[in-house]
């Protein structure tokens, strides 16, 4: 007896749309695209808050360490208090936010931040306020920054699609431009007429925004799902370990890390290279150093907007901009006026600014879901020792050299490390391999993913 044909089953309902999606339509490559989502709207509407906030904070307590010391040594070192602890426990924050959900560790860390704000604006108020505790307290920021500072970060990604994140990145660093103008603005009033707690108090509210608006935030379509599912695959290895590793044996990263330190020692320290040019062999006073520093300040701005019209940035378009950077940085070196100069701290800065993105967003994007807080734990233990070594490496350099001399070789030193390396993976990339297959031995090429 022949039986009939089953029935087809039932199509699939259509999937909702995500609320955190924005409608379908043509590519876009506008800078601001990332804004079309709404929980990126408030993101950076609280990242304002939180930038300007700091930017008091830090504003008042340059000038509450020389009340309370009269030294400049002493503001000093409660800077590099607070910077210290990325050398090392970088790596262990980078390991809790892969492991822990993304949006609760933002959140408690930032209430935490929130925390130790009040707690020095009650000191500052009751006058009990001694260098030890403050640097016990600056201490204790540095370590909870060193989790709040990559669950932040990422948290802002996943509210928008990969292809977004350059837009997401670029607007965040216009963001933290603004907050920066308008907390060291706000600082002087607040402290002239409400006294130095009322900042530590206003940078205190300023967390609480944050971590108030992060439960109402939504992730881009399948960005907590693909999280989820990386983190089940990777088991319960999540050691530091793995993120070294990992790191280390991505030759893209390796070659990032490498760009971004040999730029970070011989260039960018433009606020110590410029002052001494300046002031010295081009006989400017304070004032051309301020023009200098405006320029500088706009061509981050611009750079940034430029930056965020990347869709897919690559290792190879960051070692570009900073051969760019590096040629620009010899050619200021060698201005006969401080005109000259003015013509080329433009494009210098705004060729920094769009590396700073694209390397930003190759950082955050280029390692699995799940191993990305490691990596970026990993990035940060890195970046401290540039930023600790890179000025006083400068400084002897120019001791030796000269501001001139010190800008110049610099910039070649850039330039020529970006042009071996280059050269380098290109004749790795070109070098014939043999690959073991089932059927005998097959040539080929060994293609590197470092210009991916």
């Amino acid at each position: 007896m022949s039986s009939s044909p089953s029935p087809a089953p039932p199509a699939p309902p259509a999937p909702a749309p995500d609320r955190a999606s924005p409608p379908a339509g043509p590519v876009s490559r506008s800078p601001w695209r990332s804004l079309r989502y709404p929980s990126m709207r408030w993101w950076s509407v609280a990242n304002f808050v939180s930038n300007a906030g700091t930017w008091m904070q830090l504003t008042v307590q340059n000038l509450l360490v020389l009340q309370i010391t009269g030294s400049a040594a002493a503001t000093g070192l409660s800077m590099s208090v607070q910077a210290a602890p990325a050398l090392l426990v970088s790596l262990l924050g980078g390991a809790a936010v892969d492991r822990w959900p993304r949006r609760l560790t933002a959140a408690v860390s930032q209430a935490l931040l929130g925390a130790i704000a009040f707690t020095t604006a009650v000191l500052v108020a009751l006058d009990r306020l001694d260098m030890t505790t403050l640097l016990v307290l600056a201490a204790v920021t540095g370590v909870v920054a060193t989790v709040d500072g990559p669950a932040c970060a990422l948290l802002g990604n996943d509210l928008v699609p990969p292809e977004d994140v350059p837009s997401a990145i670029g607007v965040g660093a216009l963001v933290h431009q603004a907050g920066r103008l308008a907390g060291a603005a706000l600082a002087g009033v607040t402290a002239a007429f409400l006294g130095t707690s009322a900042a530590y108090f206003a940078n205190g509210l300023s967390f609480l925004f944050v971590a108030s608006v992060i439960p109402f935030l939504r992730p881009a379509c399948g960005a907590a799902r693909r999280v989820a599912e990386e983190r089940r695959s990777g088991g319960r290895d999540m050691t530091v370990r793995q993120g070294l590793a990992f790191f280390a044996r991505r030759p893209r990263l390796v070659a990032l890390a490498g760009v971004t330190g040999v730029s970070a020692v011989f260039g960018r320290n433009y606020g110590l290279t410029l002052a001494v040019l300046v002031t010295g062999p081009l006989a400017g006073g304070a004032g051309a150093f301020g023009t200098v520093s405006t320029v500088l300040a706009v061509g981050g701005i611009l750079g940034a907007v430029v930056g965020a019209r990347l869709r897919r940035p690559s290792v190879r378009l960051v070692g570009a901009l900073a051969a760019a950077g590096g040629l620009l940085q010899v050619a200021a070196g060698m201005s006969p006026s401080l005109t000259v100069l003015l013509v080329l701290v433009l494009p210098m800065a705004v060729v920094e600014s769009v590396s700073d993105t694209a390397g930003t967003a190759v950082l955050q994007t280029d390692p699995p879901a799940r191993l990305r807080g490691r990596v970026l734990g990993v990035w940060g233990s890195v970046g401290t020792v540039w930023g600790l070594g890179g000025p006083p490496a400068l400084g002897l350099l120019m001791e030796l050299a000269g501001a001139r001399g010190a800008l110049v070789a610099g910039g070649l030193v850039i330039a020529g490390s970006v042009a071996a390396g280059h050269l380098l993976h290109g004749r790795r990339a070109g070098t014939p391999v043999v690959v073991r297959a089932e059927g005998g031995d097959v040539t080929g090429r060994a293609a590197l993913d470092t210009a991916a």
